[in-house]
């Protein structure tokens, strides 16, 4: 092979490999972003109870939760009575199901979130009697993704 020949070669490689990683990253700048997983939960609390839950989300359950990876994207409360007096409901995102499981551990197993749920409790006794919980994947024509 000759000098010219060699370097025509070299030339087309280094060509090929720029192209080649142009492309892979135009690839992932148009791939979608990866998809989020929402949860909606509901919690009931005791009678009486539902003022020192919010209390505690408001002041330390939501950072506690964006430390974990959770975002807090909304929370409501029922207008109508009887749920209205006890019911909170929230819906926070993940960046997947395992991503999820493995936050509320985190959470679960936080000291400091420990710490803010005793005292808490430590003035009226336990506040939520039950909790319901639902993974959903947004739809394609979802504004919220």
């Amino acid at each position: 092979m000759s000098k010219q020949s060699w370097i025509r070669a070299c030339g087309f490689l280094i060509v090929g490999l720029v192209l080649g990683s142009s492309l892979q990253s135009t690839r992932a700048a148009d791939a979608p972003p990866p998809a989020k997983v929402f949860e909606i939960r509901t919690y009931h609390t005791f009678p009486g109870r539902l003022d020192a839950l919010h209390k505690r989300f408001r002041e330390h359950t939501m950072k506690l939760f964006e430390k974990h990876g959770m975002t807090n994207v909304g929370y409501w409360v029922p207008k109508d009575s009887p749920a209205r007096d006890n019911t909170l409901i929230y819906v926070i995102s993940h960046a997947s199901r395992d991503a999820a499981q493995a936050s509320w551990k985190a959470f679960i197993d936080d000291p400091d979130w420990k710490k803010v749920a005793a005292a808490s409790e430590a003035d009226g006794g336990k506040i939520v009697e039950r909790i319901e919980s639902v993974f959903m994947d947004a739809t394609d024509y979802s504004p919220i993704k």
